[in-house]
């Protein structure tokens, strides 16, 4: 390797983690179950705090590291990256497991905010293009690797390997990153907007906790009502505190643009639609259907390998066609594989069940993510390009956390339901079954029925898990549809992601405030 690629080797070594630790514990969650009596909701947050954190800290980790250095961040993101892994693979409790996921978001935040700054200031010219192409490979790398690693780790080794696996990757980044990227900053005088950011955060948290409780504890049980309206004041808070301000952590007078609002809200659906409901139907095909971790893992794989080839051979023909269509073109692939998914499931399938939906949906994805930021930069004006990119990374992440909250609530109530409606589980024990089976404990429910009943639990794990998967899968294709369609209906633009010609009635040439 040349020694100008080292800088690279650096940034998307760290990428590779940081993306990576998105999907890896998929494949490991009934094994965590177990290994910590966690139960459904506890499962639901060492998903879904890790992909919080990193959204919501995402854009005021770029300011940082305008101001601080971004070498400086991005080593700093590797250590705390590090040493929250480190607490991630000792965790006693799932209590301590979801701190140090939570903490591991954080340093992911330092991490992804600084890839691209330090990508932009160590090449130009065409070493600039093969680093970004390179770059830009490792997220749809880790799409693909991230179950099948966490299977082979989980398996052969320990869950607590697929979060202690990151130490030796990180020391390496650290070794190569001090040795060979020199340090940048962003333009003189750059503030962070801390109040904006504590207000994002708050809102992002708050809403997201909410959604868990209400679908755990019920919508008018008051922690749910108190964390939801927590989420508003934030949210009211949030646009108060941005509107006129020259440093704002995001211009909402970028949301007043059409294109750029339906973008963002392609981001977050996008993301919400195409990936939470894996995580439970890597439950099923471990808890229900007896597969090995390592199997689990490749039986998801179709979407990743599907759109890992499509958007590498597809690159030079997407540009020539209009990101609006290929987005939402991808967005409606997506949203018909899980339609696809949720006809196809039933109480007697098997892992290829899922197979066709996941191959459509991969096709979707990759059409769809290679022109999501290339879309999102051409609807706002160069000078908001650096918070344009960061604004669609946000909701991108964001959708993510919201879908796992969002998906995991519905997926638990229709297992309860099932169960409850049924006469296999005595009534004052339904509760304590249906959790059961939400959160991988399915081989409990059966090994805990009279042995005359076996036949009959097993065949209510069966139906429940696939009703809950029929239901989720249905929401999340609903949603991308919609979203295909709204992207197809607005979003205008040459081919590559090249703007129309702005006109000074609706698309003014500097940014307005709201």
């Amino acid at each position: 390797m040349r020694r100008s690629w080292w800088p690279l080797a650096a940034i998307t070594l760290g990428n590779f983690m940081l993306l990576i630790d998105v999907t890896i514990v998929n494949t490991a969650l009934p094994q965590v179950a177990r290994g910590l009596d966690a139960s459904f909701t506890s499962l639901q947050w060492v998903m879904d705090i890790y992909a919080l954190a990193l959204a919501a800290l995402l854009m005021v980790a770029g300011s940082a590291a305008d101001l601080f250095g971004r070498r400086r961040l991005y080593l700093v993101g590797l250590a705390v990256f590090a040493i929250s892994s480190l607490v991630c693979g000792l965790a006693p409790d799932a209590g301590v497991l979801i701190a140090a996921r939570a903490v591991q978001g954080v340093g992911a935040a330092a991490m992804f905010a600084t890839n691209t700054p330090l990508l932009m200031a160590t090449y130009s010219g065409r070493d600039r293009g093969i680093a970004f192409g390179v770059w830009g490979g490792t997220s749809g790398a880790a799409a693909a690797v991230g179950p099948v690693l966490g299977g082979v780790l989980t398996e052969y080794v320990d869950w607590r390997a697929i979060f202690l696996v990151n130490l030796p990757l990180t020391a390496i980044a650290v070794w190569i990153t001090v040795r060979s990227i020199e340090e940048s900053r962003g333009a003189a005088g750059v503030r962070i907007d801390w109040p904006g950011a504590a207000s994002f955060t708050v809102c992002a948290g708050a809403l997201t906790y909410g959604l868990m409780r209400g679908g755990e504890e019920g919508w008018a049980d008051t922690g749910t009502v108190t964390a939801l309206v927590a989420a508003a004041v934030a949210l009211v808070a949030f646009v108060l505190l941005e509107r006129g301000k020259r440093q704002p952590l995001l211009d909402l007078g970028l949301m007043r643009r059409p294109t750029f609002a339906v973008l963002m809200a392609a981001a977050l659906l996008l993301q919400a639609a195409a990936f939470p409901y894996l995580t439970y139907a890597g439950l099923w095909l471990q808890s229900v259907l007896g597969m090995s971790p390592v199997q689990a893992g490749l039986a998801v794989t179709p979407m990743a390998g599907v759109s890992l080839v499509v958007g590498a051979a597809g690159g030079r023909l997407l540009d020539k066609v209009a990101p609006g269509r290929a987005l939402g073109g991808g967005l409606l692939l997506v949203g018909t594989g899980a339609l696809v998914n949720a006809a196809m499931v039933t109480p007697d399938s098997d892992w290829a069940a899922f197979v066709p939906g996941l191959a459509l949906a991969g096709l979707g994805i990759g059409l769809a993510m290679p022109v999501l930021v290339s879309a999102a930069l051409g609807s706002a004006p160069p000078e908001r390009a650096g918070m344009a990119s960061g604004a669609v990374n946000t909701f991108r992440q964001m959708g993510y956390a919201l879908g796992i909250a969002v998906l995991g609530t519905v997926f638990a109530t229709r297992v309860r339901d099932m169960v409850d409606g049924g006469d296999t589980v005595p009534a004052r024990a339904a509760g304590q079954a249906a959790e059961a089976i939400s959160g991988g404990h399915a081989d409990a429910v059966i090994a805990a029925a009279p042995p005359a009943r076996a036949d009959a639990a097993r065949a209510l794990v069966h139906e429940s898990f696939a009703a809950g998967l029929d239901r989720i899968c249905v929401i999340a294709g609903i949603a991308a549809l919609a979203a295909g369609l709204l992207v197809l209906a607005v979003v205008r633009g040459g081919p590559g992601g090249t703007p129309p010609k702005p006109t000074p009635e609706k698309t003014p040439s500097e940014p307005v405030h709201a």
